[in-house]
């Protein structure tokens, strides 16, 4: 039976008035038409025995509305209909679009509104989910990739983010490794949340790394958090600690009086010196003595720290070529990191869960395209670099 085109037009415009018409009118003109394009393969291949061999189940998503539909098949399985890599592109797009928003620091729902602009349709908070559901799949299976046997320095620290939990908002900790590669790049390696930074935290996380394929690590520059030493060498036994001379400068000028702040920041300069070849950790240590005798005489949190045996940790940068002392003496550069991933989670508040924390501190590492680039003359140390 044929139809004129006004009287098509009257037939769709009353099926569109059902609910769901319109989304169903969508799905038989998708079907009619790779089904006209298989006849259309057919007859133009006309290879001996193929023909029509059912169809199989397909759906795609677009403009606010999941499309289910069949797709048709051919005998010997060669037919793929062109209209399906379309909307295959504007999905791929759409997802891409949403992820990218997302993790610039929109929410959700301000995604949504970017995407009523641009397409003229509302899309709901769970239609945006379903669109994220494609970047929660790449960050998780890249923070679950092999790792590679040997990293010449990795830095630790943990960022804390605001989370709900049930009835109230917590602060939790959310550990963070970043490595330098034999190549002298960067990556990477873990984000791992537990409700406090510990040892026994990292000891943790250190043997998720050694699990994914790390068999040895030059030397962990970290703050200082007691116990990292023990764990280290559990799990890396030969592993060097250096803790970050910057987190205990800066703890050190803060609990002096104003009127001495510049002098104590001048001495402790004096003493974390780097760059001079002829320095070496003994030197430093009588260094390091001789400014606690000095202001503990007034603070007695520097008299302790100067009986304090473990602070040698804190001169271990000395030990390698004193070149590359200032990349490794501290926690700085992952550091840099975390106040991206402050950034992408602030306007947000507090966030509702740790997997959103954890996504967007993924994607936003996936995407830091400065650690593609080589850190100049860090692999002048021929201990942390051996040539091969």
């Amino acid at each position: 039976m044929d139809f004129t085109k006004e009287q098509l037009s009257e037939l769709i415009c009353k099926h569109t008035e059902k609910e769901n018409g319109l989304q169903d009118l969508m799905e038989i003109m998708l079907e009619s038409l790779m089904v006209s394009e298989r006849r259309e393969y057919l007859r133009e291949e006309g290879l001996s025995g193929n023909k029509c061999n059912g169809y199989r189940p397909g759906r795609t998503y677009g403009h606010g509305r999941t499309l289910t539909f069949r797709i048709p098949r051919d005998r010997y399985g060669n037919f793929h209909p062109r209209i399906l890599a379309i909307l295959r592109d504007q999905e791929e797009e759409c997802e891409r679009l949403a992820g990218t928003l997302y993790t610039k620091g929109l929410t959700q729902e301000q995604v949504g509104e970017v995407f009523n602009d641009i397409y003229g349709e509302h899309y709901s908070k769970a239609s945006i989910s379903r669109m994220l559901e494609y970047l929660r799949k790449d960050v998780t299976e890249w923070l679950e990739r092999s790792l590679e046997s040997y990293y010449p320095v990795v830095f630790i620290d943990c960022v804390h983010i605001k989370i709900h939990r049930k009835r109230s908002v917590d602060t939790e900790a959310f550990y963070v490794v970043l490595a330098v590669r034999e190549d002298k790049t960067r990556e990477v390696l873990g984000i791992f949340n537990k409700p406090t930074e510990s040892a026994l935290g990292w000891g943790e996380m250190l043997n998720d790394l050694y699990e994914r394929g790390v068999g040895k690590i030059g030397l962990v520059c970290a703050d200082g958090l007691k116990g990292l030493e023990d764990v280290i060498s559990e799990v890396f036994p030969g592993t060097k600690l250096q803790r970050c001379t910057t987190h205990l400068k800066r703890n050190i000028i803060s609990d002096v009086r104003n009127g001495d702040k510049g002098e104590v920041a001048e001495d402790l300069r004096q003493v974390f010196r780097t760059g001079d070849r002829n320095y070496t950790v003994e030197q430093a240590w009588g260094e390091w003595q001789q400014f606690c005798s000095k202001w503990g005489k007034h603070y007695r949190g520097i008299k302790r720290r100067g009986e304090d045996a473990s602070y040698k940790a804190y001169f271990t940068y000395l030990n390698y070529d004193h070149r590359i002392q200032s990349m490794i003496y501290t926690t700085n550069w992952i550091e840099r990191l975390q106040k991206d991933f402050r950034r992408v989670t602030r306007m947000r508040g507090a966030m509702p869960n740790e997997e959103s924390v954890i996504l967007l501190m993924g994607k936003t590492a996936m995407d830091k395209k400065s650690y593609l680039r080589q850190v100049p003359r860090i692999d002048l140390d021929k201990v942390l670099f051996p040539d091969e």
